[in-house]
């Protein structure tokens, strides 16, 4: 009789246990079901802003950053030498190798900003630039004073210029090839060079028809934001 009453408890324990372990397994069912939601959730909230990064910003307004991006490749294998000294030249376009006053577009003024802006980039990144247009002496006029100029009597006859920094402007129909190059003084030899694309509507949005400096010009192609091939 003690047998039976204690066979009989040991099924109803093993019935308990199997039904406590049923409940145990659920639960843990459950639980990983919810963490795997709330991954999920989180993976989307985050793909969501990454997706946004990939999109380009217009072009407009952002000569700076294609200027940071030319330098970028342009001094990625040159280290700063406090002893040598840097002087950026003006960019012209490749077919005449000199500025044409008379051009009226959206990069007219590519080549100048080419100029200023990697004049800056050199300085950040810890090179001495020579400004080659400084003058002897503060230059007073009527109304104003300077310290810049291209007359050649108000500059120094010898200037201490071991590098100069300077390229070509490739118009194409949407902007510019731009490249750039460092080159020895005394030698001549190539020591950098890089290329960059440069949208049309970095300085301001074609139109269709509209007046730069007095002077009209027609565009039959209104310019769209520029976007990279492949994204």
């Amino acid at each position: 009789m003690d047998t039976h009453l204690r066979l009989k408890a040991a099924i109803i324990m093993r019935n308990s246990m199997t039904s406590a372990a049923a409940f145990v397994l659920c639960m843990l069912s459950m639980l990983v079901l919810l963490g795997l939601s709330g991954c999920a959730n989180n993976s989307a909230q985050v793909q969501k802003p990454a997706r946004a990064s990939q999109a380009w910003p217009a072009a407009l307004g952002n000569a700076e950053l294609y200027t940071h991006q030319l330098a970028q490749e342009l001094f990625a294998n040159l280290t700063a030498d406090r002893q040598y000294r840097y002087a950026v030249v003006g960019f012209v376009p490749v077919a005449t190798m000199q500025q044409d006053l008379s051009q009226q577009g959206p990069l007219m003024l590519l080549g100048h900003q080419l100029e200023q802006g990697l004049t800056t980039e050199v300085v950040r990144r810890g090179f001495i630039a020579q400004d080659y247009k400084a003058t002897n002496t503060i230059i007073m006029g009527s109304d104003s004073e300077r310290a810049l100029s291209r007359n050649v009597e108000h500059l120094r006859a010898i200037q201490a210029i071991d590098y100069y920094i300077t390229g070509t402007i490739t118009e194409q129909q949407n902007g510019a090839m731009v490249n750039a190059r460092i080159i020895n003084v005394r030698n001549k030899d190539v020591i950098a060079a890089a290329t960059k694309f440069f949208p049309a509507e970095l300085f301001w949005q074609q139109e269709q028809v509209t007046m730069r400096n007095g002077m009209l010009y027609r565009s039959s192609h209104p310019t769209q934001p520029y976007l990279p091939s492949g994204d």
